[in-house]
């Protein structure tokens, strides 16, 4: 049979390991497909800059065009990230009628409708397993091992930079900003991490997760995301005193009318399977109805290991391909997607547990009256540390919650913030222990 001919637009740190790996893992992957495939042509505006894989100038070319237009090219792989103009490349090599396989989470959370819907009428497939989780196989999961499942929940680390700096503040007792710049020494973190440690790479995935778990259309824009900048070394060393560590989740739920989405750091308990998930490795933990509880666990960034997703998704459309098998799976895994029928959850209606801290000044009526504003709205307490350790001209009041609502939480703390006992904005970290 005929090779299948490649083109690769976006020759950055995954399109590098991307190449390694075509070229120098050729003959493995040739024992296990009927037809080989070749790297036909490369795209990428800088083509100077080193890589750690030599290839033929011949193959090189700074214009994408060159590769859409390319009518012996099958499958192009877009790695070249952001929304522009990879939106652009993706839609016209959709309508040249060319299988596309990308990483860009980030374009499938915004503009993941109009390209999913643009390769159902060509008859050609998308695939992303890259998107989210790195090497995790989170995407196939999903598609074709739980389809006689509903989902009821899953939550997951879904940003290797972000568990990176809670795992180090959490063990070594550094700050934010050191651990964060000892991320981005290490090269864990970019030099404007803002998508990472505000969350909105982690929202980005959940949007994806939340579609192929449910059937729903890409909301992005109404899932709630909170970041992990804010947070103070003093409230991982208090979470530690109650047996909970702080991680960056992305979490979902679902019943009969509502999903449950959000981002933002929670405290798990010590002993919880997420809580050992450190560095910057990824995990993400599934429950379906006839399953029970699944875990995946891997490297979530980097090179090799995300290419090493790229290239598994190059192979299934390889073989697609040779066995006139497209479009087996729909590309969100639903036959229809946005017929289920539920809305996002607001998240004011989010009922969980709290952990609080306040920053007082030391007088004897500051916890009662506290308390008596957290009762006011149905809030009720189930442990408190108070130390007389100041902190900035206060002293801390630390305290854990039984399940309240969202709203009421809000409306208590707005309350307590205005009295004059407080010096500052109370923190509050929410709680994931109900699974």
């Amino acid at each position: 049979m005929k090779p299948i001919n490649i083109g690769l637009i976006g020759w950055g740190t995954v399109g590098s390991g991307v190449v390694k790996i075509l070229l120098e893992d050729q003959a493995l992957i040739q024992k296990k497909l009927e037809r080989r495939l070749i790297l036909k042509r490369i795209a990428d505006l800088d083509l100077e800059s080193p890589r750690p894989i030599q290839v033929d100038s011949s193959i090189l070319t700074t214009n994408a065009e060159d590769i859409i237009k390319d009518p012996e090219i099958e499958i192009i792989i877009e790695l070249m990230g952001g929304l522009e103009p990879a939106r652009t490349f993706i839609l016209k090599a959709i309508a040249a009628g060319k299988h596309v396989v990308t990483a860009n989470k980030a374009l499938l959370a915004t503009h993941g409708q109009e390209i999913f819907k643009a390769a159902k009428e060509q008859g050609v497939e998308i695939l992303f397993e890259a998107s989210v989780g790195g090497c995790i196989p989170v995407i196939r999961t999903l598609k074709e091992d739980l389809p006689a499942n509903h989902i009821n929940h899953f939550f997951g680390i879904l940003n290797g930079t972000a568990n990176f700096i809670l795992t180090k503040m959490s063990a070594e007792g550094v700050d934010f900003d050191q651990a964060l710049a000892e991320a981005q020494a290490k090269g864990f973190a970019e030099a404007d991490p803002t998508f990472d440690v505000d969350g909105i790479d982690t929202a980005h995935k959940l949007a994806i997760l939340v579609s192929l778990a449910y059937g729903h259309e890409l909301e992005l824009d109404k899932i709630y995301v909170e970041g992990i900048s804010q947070l103070a070394l003093l409230d991982i060393q208090f979470a530690a005193e109650f047996g909970y560590v702080v991680k960056l989740l992305a979490i979902s739920s679902s019943n009969e009318s509502q999903i449950e989405a959000r981002v933002h750091p929670a405290l798990l308990p010590r002993d919880h399977v997420l809580a050992g998930v450190n560095g910057s490795f990824n995990a993400i933990f599934f429950n379906g109805h006839n399953v029970g509880d699944i875990l995946l666990y891997g490297q979530g960034s980097g090179m090799m290991p995300t290419a090493s997703a790229v290239a598994s998704d190059i192979i299934d459309l390889a073989r697609s391909i040779s066995k006139g098998a497209l479009r087996r799976v729909p590309s969100l895994a639903w036959r229809e997607i946005g017929q289920d029928g539920m809305e996002l959850k607001p998240m004011e209606e989010t009922i969980t547990t709290y952990y609080f801290r306040f920053s007082v000044l030391d007088r004897p009526s500051v916890l009662s009256k506290i308390s008596g504003i957290l009762g006011e709205h149905k809030i009720s307490i189930s442990a408190v540390i108070q130390k007389g350790r100041e902190v900035k001209g206060a002293v801390p009041i630390v305290m854990m919650t039984h399940e309240a609502k969202e709203a009421n939480v809000q409306k208590a703390l707005s309350e307590i913030n205005q009295l004059d006992m407080v010096r500052d904005k109370t923190v509050l970290i929410r709680v994931e222990d109900r699974f």
